[in-house]
């Protein structure tokens, strides 16, 4: 039994982003979810472990405290360590790590957490768009969690953060920033799937004299986004800018307002009603990234379904599966466009 263990951990070798503590952790799961281990099989001593892997004795007690910790193994006063659960994914301790919880975040985290279950320790983390805050958060976390189901920022540092988790350990939501290798993701894609919306819009964007598009370059709001606007303004013939931020009292008749902020976007909705400009005739507005609000006062939009995003997540976790999935943006058309 032990050297099939042994096999277990040893084949995690190939996994460069798995420290010892990673391949002693996940070698012992993978011996159990194959049946090679199974409740009341006994694990090998601390010493033993020690004399077979070279590991420190800190890496060999921390790994088995933490199986401990998750219920999947139990420590006997004088006897050693024992197989306490056959059912390692009953036991799981997810981090989630999201930017905060705006309206459509939060359809994310309730889809992903009533699916997860009651079985399933979730802890919910959240970086706000800080690459120090990111950083910081994931060093408090490293190694204390079996799943790591991340938003990530787009950012230079974030791939080399991003590689310090197992791959095995990790899914990432959201944003999609590339890693070397295969990976797991459940993500979105702004630029192609922009300018489709964009097109799709084309014919009610023209009813208007221009289209202006609110985006600061200094913003967390994908570049991606801008770079599809223009190719469409191109492609369409079509009269518009890129303003770097809205301006009270510059909303005119005859213009398509765009802004991914939700404050300018209301904003724009207060203007037009002092001015008695109504939206979808007098103005259009279009908004990304939907909500129940702007369904309730007529906002078109488009956006990701952040609630299957969420519950597909945490299916993902459940089952055990490998999943590389782009969520495709879905155009809700309201009286505003």
């Amino acid at each position: 039994m032990s050297k099939i263990l042994y096999e277990k951990i040893r084949e995690l070798e190939k996994v460069t982003a798995y420290s010892k503590h990673d391949r002693l952790v996940q070698g012992i799961i993978n011996a159990i979810n194959e049946k090679m281990l199974v409740p009341g099989d006994t694990l090998p001593s601390v010493n033993t472990m020690i004399r077979e892997f070279h590991f420190s004795r800190e890496t060999i007690i921390k790994g088995y405290n933490e199986l401990v910790s998750r219920g999947i193994i139990e420590s006997k006063n004088r006897l050693g360590y024992f197989v306490a659960n056959g059912n390692t994914v009953q036991m799981l301790k997810v981090a989630l790590l999201m930017y905060n919880l705006d309206t459509f975040e939060e359809q994310f985290y309730r889809n992903f957490r009533n699916t997860l279950g009651s079985g399933i320790e979730l802890q919910t983390f959240f970086h706000h768009g800080n690459i120090e805050i990111f950083e910081t958060i994931l060093q408090r976390i490293k190694s204390r969690f079996g799943m790591y189901v991340i938003a990530p920022i787009p950012h230079p540092r974030s791939k080399e953060l991003l590689e310090s988790i197992p791959r095995q350990k990790l899914l990432m939501v959201d944003r999609f920033e590339p890693l070397d290798g295969e990976f797991n993701h459940i993500t979105q894609e702004f630029e192609q799937s922009s300018y489709k919306v964009f097109s799709e819009l084309a014919e009610d964007i023209k009813r208007f004299d221009e289209i202006i598009f609110y985006h600061s370059p200094n913003s967390l709001d994908p570049k991606e986004i801008v770079n599809a606007f223009r190719k469409f303004l191109k492609a369409y013939k079509v009269k518009g800018r890129v303003i770097r931020e809205f301006i009270p009292g510059t909303i005119e008749k005859g213009k398509v307002y765009f802004t991914l902020d939700n404050f300018a976007m209301w904003e724009i909705l207060k203007e037009c009603k002092v001015k008695k400009l109504k939206p979808g005739k007098d103005v259009g507005i279009l908004s990304h990234n939907d909500e129940p609000a702007k369904e309730f006062v007529g906002i078109t939009t488009y956006s990701a379904d952040f609630g299957s995003m969420g519950a597909m997540a945490a299916q993902s976790i459940l089952n055990r599966e490998n999943i590389q999935v782009t969520i495709p943006f879905v155009l809700a058309r309201r009286t505003s466009l």
